[in-house]
């Protein structure tokens, strides 16, 4: 199982990025990622960390599960640290910005899906 835990549906993927993560870790299950209020503090961020920890162990029922997740910065990491905590790979899709400068002088930008990197410590 393949949870997206971030703001982009899978629905609105590219093919290529859909295929890659199905082939690599099955079946994809979106779990929308949390508005992160600005001023809360770190034990807000650690109790927002274990409550999605919770919905992932939920999710997979005991079964293996891959998590792609992107995010607020704060959360994604306190959210990395538990889920690697209990043996649950997470990854974050890496991007190619393509930028096309229009003829009226406008810049149109889209994000080329390149692969999945999974968030280790170097």
């Amino acid at each position: 199982m393949f949870i997206n835990l971030s703001n982009h549906p899978s629905t609105n993927w590219s093919a290529e990025q859909k295929d890659t993560a199905e082939q690599l870790y099955g079946e994809i299950v979106d779990l929308p990622f949390p508005v992160v209020d600005p001023a809360g503090d770190e034990e807000y961020i650690a109790s927002l960390a274990d409550e999605y920890c919770r919905k992932i162990l939920d999710l997979s029922d005991g079964m293996p599960v891959t998590v792609h997740l992107m995010g607020e910065m704060t959360l994604t990491f306190a959210l990395i640290q538990r889920l690697q905590t209990v043996g649950i790979l997470c990854v974050a899709s890496t991007t190619e910005r393509v930028t096309n400068e229009t003829p009226d002088g406008r810049k149109e930008s889209f994000f080329k899906f390149i692969q999945y990197r999974k968030y280790t410590q170097l």
